[in-house]
């Protein structure tokens, strides 16, 4: 029998962030400076230096085409405004007229009864992001109640002699014209809402060493981008996910550090939390870290085609490491996968509907190979189910090639296999395994088929991983 061939283990990440960026050449905008006004009377393709110090914005940027928007060392846009007035009410401290008015909202939260995600503004005391509750009943130091209705916002702390911000314009950056170019800026506390990004990417944009922390949901959002490139950007502890594209072909997500991302309780499980999600587009995920996100780490769902993930390094996120979804011809390869999946919240569990390091969910012409997928919650979940049609055919599990994996299973619970619901079982010859490696302590059934645990064995005497090796 042939051995498995090893798995590629993928590259360290470089730096990334403002400190990588090139320096910046172009009309400086002070702090304090209304920066349209500068961008608006300069020549189209100009490039624009946002000078060090926090250039705090009530309205998005628009920049036109070809423009740069870049940054000195230390620039950072912010979407935060300073309260100050605070008066002692009961065992709280309140301020009021700083809230918008009451808007409409979206969004599924981990808790679905009081559903704290939907609303946009975030509160900071000395750069400390506060727990939102949702009455003023539950408020206690370290978090804070906006009533909407009262204009009030209420908070467990003394202020006195601290510096509290929230984050009130939704916008930092609006995909206005084609061919901009980002880089060398922070961009922080923007209340962007669920699905909407505080940086809104257009076509043909490159987003290059950034870093957008802080913002209420998605850090980096690409609307419709064809050909766009983000790269070697830190997006860290954004509200909902890190990076998000929708219905943009040929995009480069590159050498990126996604990291612990969801920071306001959107639906683990199941609603866009976590790392990256990508819908209805195309290009490559590249070389990047993807970690510990409260969510899905790498998330392909509807309408997905020409996907390739490749090289990237995703560990220690909630949910699936990678999870392929309702999507069609897509490469999964020299990935490290590992520690997924072990903080899933409502309605998700243990089996192999729920995924863990990489999940196929009924999408066809899929390639999962020469990846390390090690300690997850389960290593890999392949599932069949009736998801309906979609505009290159019904999404059905079809075409499926799992090979030359290097698995590990070390928890006694951690599975591996394929399931599916009645009305859609998996046709023969749908999945493929072949020439893995896999290393299993510990139990003998750790595989699963048409409702089975199996052993090994009995995995291979169903016509997988006939010429693999377990150990």
């Amino acid at each position: 029998m042939p051995t498995a061939p090893p798995a590629a283990a993928a590259a360290a990440l470089g730096p990334t962030g403002p400190s990588t960026a090139k320096p910046c050449k172009g009309t400086v905008i002070a702090v304090g400076v209304d920066p349209q006004p500068v961008i608006d009377t300069a020549p189209e393709g100009a490039t624009f230096c946002f000078a060090k110090g926090v250039h705090r914005l009530t309205k998005p940027i628009r920049p036109r085409t070809g423009d740069t928007l870049a940054g000195e060392p230390g620039a950072i846009l912010s979407g935060a405004v300073r309260l100050t007035g605070w008066q002692r009410t009961g065992n709280a401290w309140a301020v009021r007229g700083v809230l918008p008015a009451p808007y409409p909202l979206k969004g599924q939260c981990e808790d679905n009864q009081a559903n704290p995600c939907r609303l946009g503004e975030q509160l900071f005391a000395d750069g400390k992001h506060l727990t939102r509750v949702m009455s003023l009943a539950q408020v206690r130091p370290g978090a804070f109640y906006g009533d909407y209705r009262s204009n009030t916002v209420y908070v467990g702390d003394d202020p006195t002699g601290h510096a509290l911000e929230m984050s009130r314009t939704q916008t930092a950056i609006d995909k206005s014209a084609d061919d901009v170019t980002v880089t060398g800026l922070t961009i922080e506390r923007f209340a962007s809402r669920p699905q909407a990004g505080a940086l809104q990417v257009g076509r043909g944009w490159t987003v290059t060493a950034n870093e957008v922390r802080w913002n209420h949901a998605v850090g980096i959002m690409v609307i419709e981008g064809d050909n766009t490139e983000l790269s070697r950007n830190t997006v860290a502890d954004n509200g909902q996910l890190g990076i998000g594209q929708y219905k943009s072909a040929g995009v480069k997500i590159t050498a990126n550090l996604v990291t612990r991302n969801n920071t306001d309780g959107f639906w683990i499980a199941d609603w866009e939390s976590g790392g990256i999600k990508s819908t209805r587009s195309s290009g490559e995920v590249r070389d990047n870290d993807i970690v510990a996100n409260r969510g899905i780490g790498m998330w392909s769902d509807i309408a997905e085609y020409d996907r390739r993930i490749t090289g990237n390094r995703i560990r220690d996120n909630a949910a699936d490491g990678i999870r392929y979804e309702i999507s069609y011809a897509g490469v999964i390869d020299q990935n490290v996968v590992e520690r997924n999946g072990f903080g899933t919240g409502r309605g998700s569990g243990g089996s192999l509907w729920d995924g863990g390091g990489i999940n196929v969910n009924t999408s066809s012409d899929v390639e999962v190979r020469g990846n390390l997928i090690r300690d997850n919650r389960n290593a890999l979940s392949i599932q069949s189910r009736t998801r309906g049609d979609g505009p290159r055919g019904t999404y059905v599990l079809r075409n499926v090639l799992v090979e030359g994996n290097l698995v590990v299973m070390t928890d006694a619970a951690s599975t591996l296999g394929v399931v599916e619901n009645k009305r859609s079982p998996v046709q023969p010859g749908a999945v493929t395994f072949r020439r893995n490696s896999y290393q299993v302590a510990g139990g003998k059934e750790r595989f699963a088929f048409r409702g089975r645990t199996m052993s090994w064995s009995q995995w291979q005497e169903s016509g997988f991983d006939k010429d693999s090796v377990n150990s």
